[in-house]
């Protein structure tokens, strides 16, 4: 069954494009031209990603990336014209598992999206059962299901928080770099200057841990990495 990929872009030309580019991967997709028509797609039918414009009319694609992450937890790629390093941050720090700056060439685009879907497809396989279950005190991670319980309570991490998090918990004890975080989960090369992991070591925080501040669970070894 082909995957299916909305495309959130209030620029027809661009959502033509890059249609045109998905069907010939062999991927099905859906063009929304607002932030509010996506929401609204949403509700009525399944897509495996997400690929959202930050500027739009209305609700922007910040916005946007946090009222899909409140229920959702399909990988979304924001594509903006602003490549500064703090609206990058900004758009990670709201749910987004990449970004793709605009002018971006349609091939790297196609890649980041079969590289997600490849992720996504893996590590949402209901019936892989082989796989063991994570407890940390309090913390279960069950990456079969994808499904991460903290002191009882559900928590909903998106897919690159719940590669990191189950990265660090399968190397309990071992410090892992930023670099070897970073290559392992978006099969990438590291680039010094990054700090996409900070951002989403950050949010997993805010989502597990009882005092953010203070976290019991992901430590940060000054210098070298993070471990658990």
């Amino acid at each position: 069954m082909p995957s299916n990929v909305l495309v959130v872009d209030d620029d027809r030309e661009i959502r033509k494009l890059i249609t045109i580019y998905l069907e010939n991967e062999g991927i099905r997709s859906v063009g929304a031209e607002t932030a509010s028509e996506a929401i609204t797609l949403l509700e009525r039918e399944s897509f495996d990603l997400v690929i959202l414009d930050i500027m739009m009319p209305e609700m922007n694609g910040i916005e946007a990336c946090m009222r899909i992450r409140e229920e959702r937890n399909m990988p979304i790629i924001m594509v903006s014209a602003k490549s500064a390093d703090m609206d990058k941050i900004q758009g990670l720090a709201s749910g987004a598992d990449d970004y793709v700056t605009k002018p971006f060439h349609p091939l790297e685009l196609m890649a980041r999206v079969k590289s997600q879907l490849r992720r996504y497809t893996k590590y949402n396989d209901q019936n892989r059962s082989d796989t063991p279950v994570i407890e940390l005190d309090g913390l279960k991670i069950n990456t079969a299901t994808r499904q991460v319980m903290a002191r009882g309570r559900e928590v909903r991490l998106t897919p690159k928080e719940f590669d990191i998090l189950s990265l660090l918990a399968k190397n309990k004890g071992t410090v892992m770099s930023i670099r070897k975080i970073y290559e392992s989960v978006w099969k990438e090369d590291f680039f010094k200057s990054d700090s996409t992991v900070m951002v989403h070591i950050t949010k997993i925080r805010e989502k597990i841990e009882l005092d953010p501040k203070q976290p019991i669970y992901i430590k940060t070894i000054w210098g070298v990495g993070y471990k658990i």
